[in-house]
């Protein structure tokens, strides 16, 4: 007879109720048991499916992991087209529109602030509709010169964590979270830009429409910049180092006009929305600098140039 063996059944699985499995996953399965299955027959239907979702182990108001997923790109890229199609929405029925920017940083006591909110004044009277990035500054004043003159005053405003606050003065306010979708936004929906003095963000929005301009990813339209003394070193930079080095053309520079009157800025987006702009290519810079006038293929001296043909 085989000796009895005390440690048989006490520190060692037996197969018959493990299932072949070893002592620590048969544990493992006795502490964390899988999910019940449905019964027989019974399924999810696509409603549980979308409504049920995780819960924390005991009674938690906030549970923030729950929430990692909306950090993922898959879903960011769901969060982008849903701003997209938002911004869109809200924009559908703008018709004329011309977009000013400017500085935030300029108070109610600035002469540019009034100068930008005689220039939303003026706009509105014209039927335009005045559009901003809707925060503080020269924002405000040309949202408070639209709005006052009864006219349509829209603010994108973006999500900053400085310096960004909505301004008062607005008919129509759309929230952004991404600056490449708001800037989507100006493009689309504005017929002109009128720049005044700002910083790296009205720098920002005055080439990026330069470089679509000169890229043909839109059709031209008129950017007006305000206050020839605030601009005058830039521009002298770019003709006097940039178009002398050969990295841009004179023909870059046919719709850039500078002004220091309101209601000859107005009268240019008018005359381009008109006209497409052939009054006003004359005052632009591109003209100054003799270069070939917008749409004129068959008279081209050289046809590789971006508003040559």
């Amino acid at each position: 007879m085989d000796r009895f063996d005390p440690n048989i059944g006490r520190n060692q699985p037996n197969p018959s109720y493990t299932n072949g499995l070893s002592a620590e996953a048969a544990r493992k399965r006795v502490l964390q048991p899988p999910p019940p299955r449905d019964p027989p027959g019974r399924r999810q239907t696509e409603d549980e499916e979308l409504l049920n979702r995780p819960l924390p182990a005991i009674p938690l108001a906030r549970a923030p992991e729950l929430a990692s997923f909306t950090h993922t790109d898959p879903w960011r890229v769901l969060r982008i087209q849903g701003e997209f199609v938002s911004g869109i929405n809200s924009l559908a029925e703008i018709g004329a529109g011309v977009a000013v920017f400017g500085s935030a940083r300029f108070s109610e006591d600035s002469p540019l602030y009034a100068a930008a909110r005689e220039m939303g004044k003026k706009l509105a009277e014209a039927g335009f509709a005045v559009i901003t990035g809707g925060g503080p500054g020269l924002m405000e004043a040309a949202n408070r010169g639209a709005y006052e003159a009864g006219g349509i005053s829209v603010g994108c405003n973006i999500e900053l964590p400085f310096e960004q606050s909505e301004n008062r003065y607005t008919t129509l306010s759309v929230n952004f979270r991404y600056f490449f979708v708001r800037k989507t936004m100006f493009v689309k929906y504005a017929n002109g830009f009128v720049i005044f003095p700002g910083g790296f963000g009205t720098l920002d929005e005055l080439f990026e429409a330069l470089t679509l301009v000169q890229t043909r990813k839109i059709s031209r339209f008129p950017i007006v910049l305000y206050s020839s003394a605030y601009w005058k070193g830039l521009l002298d930079w770019i003709k006097g180092t940039q178009l002398v080095a050969g990295a841009i053309s004179a023909e870059d520079m046919n719709l850039l006009i500078v002004t220091d009157s309101i209601d000859e800025a107005r009268d240019v987006l008018v005359d381009c929305y008109n006209t497409r702009c052939w009054t006003t290519w004359k005052k632009s810079e591109g003209a100054k600098l003799d270069a070939d006038p917008p749409g004129g293929p068959a008279t081209a001296i050289d046809p590789t140039k971006s508003d040559a043909q």
